[in-house]
């Protein structure tokens, strides 16, 4: 769901909204981007490649401009732009492992900061408009990035897996050196916008989002500032985000109708999120 319909939907539901605002919003035009599905065990691991599940920004390169997954601008400098190739481009924008908030400080300025934006990479996983199943588009992108020697353009590794306990072993790999998990793409999947089948996502705890509507009140050592976040998930569930806030994040909580992540571990009868820790405050782009 886009950031748009999922915030104000819940904004509707909780009086945060008015039905004009969320028609204004959800008039905004996106760009096609694929986006994957949980990872199922029954799957055959030999139709798929498999790459690192980045902790970036998804990014779409249009010829012109970077996109968000809402079609928001990212303001990169000119020379970062300037010699990306004239073909669309799917990927993230990238610092490094745990990095996100750094990440998100730099590309969400509308005046961008040369020196902020040395440390960004375009990690490039797919090229949309390119013949071919995924296997084809890897190929043009291969030699597309072999005639643009660009340092902060990198197309992304992508190798197959002999079974299940190989791929296990690179996930326990990546998630020990803070990495976020792995991204599965079959092979002869042809490019689709939306949630689909050829795309999996594969991580050793599951995210979601949810919406700030309140706080509670901290106690003890927190006492004076925010102890957790009140926050209601998509299908109405309200419930606490408290573990993960930091104490900057507790003296000055993101406001109402902000939109965060938070991981979790299974679910309890009622639906609620088991072991519920907050991530980050998801951008609005």
């Amino acid at each position: 769901m886009r950031y748009s319909s999922f915030v104000l939907s819940i904004s509707l539901v909780c009086g945060l909204a008015s039905p004009a605002i969320v028609a204004t919003a959800l008039a905004a035009t996106a760009p096609p981007v694929s986006l994957a599905q949980l990872y199922r065990d029954e799957i055959d691991l030999t139709r798929y490649w498999v790459s690192e599940k980045y902790d970036g920004a998804r990014t779409w390169w249009n010829g012109t401009h970077l996109l968000s997954r809402n079609g928001n601008i990212f303001h990169a400098p000119d020379w970062f732009t300037k010699s990306l190739p004239a073909t669309v481009l799917d990927g993230e924008l990238w610092i490094g492992r745990g990095q996100f908030q750094l990440l998100m400080q730099t590309i969400r300025d509308s005046e961008p900061d040369d020196n902020a934006w040395r440390q960004v990479k375009f990690l490039v996983f797919d090229a949309p408009q390119a013949k071919g199943d995924f296997t084809s588009r890897q190929q043009a992108l291969a030699d597309l990035f072999n005639q643009h020697s660009v340092d902060w353009l990198q197309l992304v590794n992508q190798r197959r897996v002999a079974d299940k306990q190989q791929l296990q072993q690179w996930l326990d790999q990546v998630v020990a050196s803070d990495g976020e998990g792995l991204i599965l793409q079959r092979g002869d999947s042809s490019y689709q916008a939306g949630r689909h089948s050829g795309l999996l996502k594969l991580k050793t705890s599951q995210d979601a989002e949810a919406v700030v509507v309140g706080y509670i009140p901290g106690k003890g050592k927190y006492t004076g500032m925010t102890g957790s976040l009140q926050v209601v998930d998509a299908s109405g569930r309200r419930f606490r985000l408290g573990s993960g806030l930091s104490d900057e994040q507790r003296r000055n909580p993101p406001p109402i109708g902000t939109l965060v992540s938070y991981r979790f571990q299974g679910r309890t009868n009622s639906g609620k999120p088991r072991f519920a820790r907050f991530l980050r405050v998801r951008p609005t782009e």
